[in-house]
């Protein structure tokens, strides 16, 4: 496969309470930037893609990148959505879409999880990418502020696991998923549940670091 060049978005971040992007936020544009082509996103036919949702946004680093990917390949003619529960989230991807040339092309939902999404897209979003809080919480701090930077709850999946609950509502038939998780979860056990709800599983990328393997996963429900 030829590469592309996509370049990456330029990013800035002054919120305390907004992820800055890091090395799996990096792992899922590498990704994409080697799946990418003029003819397939992965290996769905890229002109059949219609909405595209970057769940989780923080920064709107995925978001934008996509939004510039559609500059680059003129059959890739999709909406992007982004969303995150934080609300200095959203407005520090507004501000990048802003930094990048791309602003008022992105539609940006305030959102926990799918909770604040209108009903007309249900079934509607061909891939959504979801770069979740996946580490345990640290003792009870769940229990007294929950940081949606890194907290996952007490085993690091509560909340992909709350994502998964709600995802088959608007997904659309053909839909793909790709979130990370990490080897400090109980990742096996993740995959259990989430065959034994119809989806299949698998994990397409990781990097080391440091005390843990980030893993990029792709999921699709079962035909």
């Amino acid at each position: 496969m030829v590469s592309m060049n996509f370049q990456d978005p330029i990013i800035n971040n002054i919120f305390k309470d907004v992820y800055s992007p890091s090395d799996d936020s990096y792992l899922i544009l590498d990704f994409l930037k080697n799946v990418i082509t003029d003819y397939k996103f992965d290996d769905l036919p890229i002109q059949e893609i219609k909405q595209i949702l970057d769940m989780g946004t923080g920064t709107g680093i995925i978001a934008i990148f996509l939004e510039m990917v559609k500059s680059r390949v003129n059959s890739l003619q999709c909406r992007i959505y982004a969303s995150d529960i934080i609300p200095n989230a959203i407005h520090s991807a507004k501000l990048n879409a802003k930094l990048n040339k791309v602003n008022n092309r992105i539609t940006f939902i305030e959102s926990n999880l799918f909770k604040s999404f209108p009903q007309d897209l249900s079934h509607s979003f061909d891939i959504i990418i979801f770069n979740p809080p996946y580490l345990p919480s640290i003792e009870n701090s769940a229990k007294k502020y929950r940081d949606y930077t890194w907290n996952g709850g007490d085993t690091g999946l509560e909340i992909i696991h709350d994502f998964f609950k709600q995802v088959k509502n608007f997904l659309s038939n053909r839909g793909v998923i790709y979130f990370i998780c990490s080897s400090n979860s109980l990742v096996k056990s993740l995959v259990t549940q989430l065959t034994s709800n119809n989806f299949l599983v698998e994990e397409v990328d990781k990097i080391h670091f440091f005390f843990e393997d980030i893993i990029l996963n792709k999921a699709k429900v079962k035909n």
